[in-house]
């Protein structure tokens, strides 16, 4: 276990975990429909290696991955605030009173209606948004290339849950944004774990699609929590066994483990775990390159240059180092040139606010 010591306060960590993601959101969001080959044409024998800020913003465009990773921290305080203090985490409806909701808002961003008349009430200012709210931000207004699992689960009405799946879709629209779940959960591992399942579970119903979501948020938590990363993943695997279905889940992380022990060429161990745009394969490839290059700038960059989803095992891998280094680790000239920087930042804080409440 690292000590960090006072360096990095809580909200260091946080704040330095949700725009490690954005980062690497951003860095990947470039390359995300591009085939190797057809990174190394336009970028060079390297890949991708920096930012590349819209020619009309100056910024560096953040994906869905980012915007579903802020209405689920959104979500998480929602909830928190229909409950009195002091709060135990448990008595908190997190997924009914918060995520849900928050994700039918993010919904209604990328679609301009909502799924029933009813829920347009969602779309009023709710306490928990005095002074600051997301519907306030006209970049997460942006069609960013949603998923389409996301959109048509959240157009349907229901509310997919691990008992009643809605689909069998294990894509990792369910993974990418549950990050928010394990930094405010973070001091119960286990339960963050079972929180962040049933948040994937409500779009994404393959028994993949939302444990590698709670396995995700696990080891997020126990970054938190000052462990280091092989400590986490092996917190997440001794509660993927609890589940049914884990499998798949277990041995694309045992592999992504093993790639980060030898020394296998890192582009040939990427493609074996895959090319990341289903669940179990974008958490094996944040993993392994968060593992294997625990320099952040490298890290990323390894995490995108491949054929497959780069913007979520971008986003899963600056996540991880995020949480595992504070804010000392991310480097200045990528925080100022990210989109939505104040925001996400703001909403770090907030997180780490709303872990205060928790008893």
């Amino acid at each position: 276990m690292k000590n960090m010591g006072d360096q990095n306060s809580l909200e260091n960590r946080i704040q330095a975990s949700l725009i490690g993601g954005a980062i690497g959101d951003a860095l990947g969001y470039t390359v995300e429909f591009m085939a190797i080959t057809e990174i190394y044409a336009k970028f060079g024998a390297s890949g991708i290696k920096d930012l590349q800020p819209d020619r009309r913003t100056g910024m560096a465009l953040i994906s869905d991955d980012t915007q579903m990773t802020l209405f689920t921290a959104d979500g998480l305080l929602w909830a928190l605030s229909k409950v009195e203090e002091p709060v135990n985490m448990k008595d908190v409806p997190f997924t009914s009173d918060g995520l849900y909701p928050s994700y039918l808002r993010w919904y209604n961003t990328q679609q301009g209606i909502m799924p029933t008349e009813r829920d347009q009430e969602l779309m009023k200012k709710q306490p928990h948004e005095q002074g600051f709210s997301l519907l306030d931000q006209p970049g997460l207004f942006a069609r960013r290339a949603p998923g389409n699992t996301c959109i048509s689960a959240l157009a349907s009405g229901v509310v997919g849950s691990m008992e009643k799946p809605l689909n069998e879709s294990k894509g990792c629209g369910g993974v990418m944004r549950v990050a928010p779940i394990g930094l405010l959960l973070h001091n119960n591992p286990g339960y963050a774990f079972q929180v962040a399942a049933e948040a994937a579970a409500i779009t994404h119903g393959h028994a993949s699609g939302y444990l590698a979501a709670g396995a995700f948020a696990t080891i997020v938590a126990e970054l938190i929590n000052e462990k280091e990363i092989s400590e986490g993943v092996e917190t997440a695997l001794g509660l993927l066994k609890h589940y049914r279905y884990h499998e798949e889940t277990s041995k694309a992380i045992e592999r992504a483990v093993n790639f980060a022990k030898n020394s296998e060429r890192p582009e040939n161990a990427i493609i074996e775990l895959g090319e990341g745009w289903v669940a179990e394969e974008a958490l094996a490839i944040g993993i392994y390159c968060a593992m294997k290059r625990k320099e952040f700038k490298a890290a990323l960059i390894m995490a995108v240059n491949h054929s497959g989803d780069s913007d979520s095992t971008g986003a899963i891998t600056g996540t991880l180092l995020g949480a595992y280094g504070g804010m000392k680790v991310v480097p200045d000239e990528w925080k100022s040139t990210i989109e939505l920087s104040e925001v996400i930042l703001t909403m770090g804080s907030r997180l780490a606010q709303g872990f205060r409440k928790l008893a």
